[in-house]
């Protein structure tokens, strides 16, 4: 099913990133019920910034989003954002299960993954913007 086109004040859109993030030293940390509080926070934060957290899932070691998001959007912002909020809100749910994770204060690794996606392969764009007709 293809996803709908949003509108923002001056412009039509459909970006999505596709976010994965891994705690420091990618230890095995996340248990399931950790994996839903983070789902729900991260939905959160994404709201904050007017995108859609539209797709969801994680293992021990790491969590993949895909986000919808608006244009006006920086993804380092929001990648900081999501980490930042996400690391404290954890911590407060499960302080003791994770406590000993975090090393100066910090769960996730600063690295981080983000690709874009999109509906046609990169070879297709590149061959339609190549077949534009120029003017001479």
């Amino acid at each position: 099913m293809k996803e709908s086109v949003r509108s923002g004040r001056y412009c039509e859109f459909n970006l999505h990133v596709n976010l994965v993030f891994i705690p420091k030293y990618r230890g095995e940390v996340f248990t399931s019920g950790m994996l839903n509080v983070l789902e729900s926070i991260f939905a959160e934060v994404c709201t904050d910034f007017e995108a859609e957290l539209t797709e969801y899932n994680g293992e021990a070691e790491h969590v993949h989003l895909l986000v919808n998001y608006p244009p006006k959007v920086s993804i380092s912002k929001l990648v900081n954002t999501l980490k930042g909020v996400s690391s404290r809100m954890l911590r407060k749910h499960y302080p003791e299960e994770i406590g000993h994770i975090y090393w100066k204060g910090a769960l996730w690794s600063p690295s981080y993954f983000a690709g874009s996606e999109g509906d046609a392969p990169l070879s297709d764009i590149r061959r339609y913007i190549e077949a534009q007709n120029r003017p001479d």
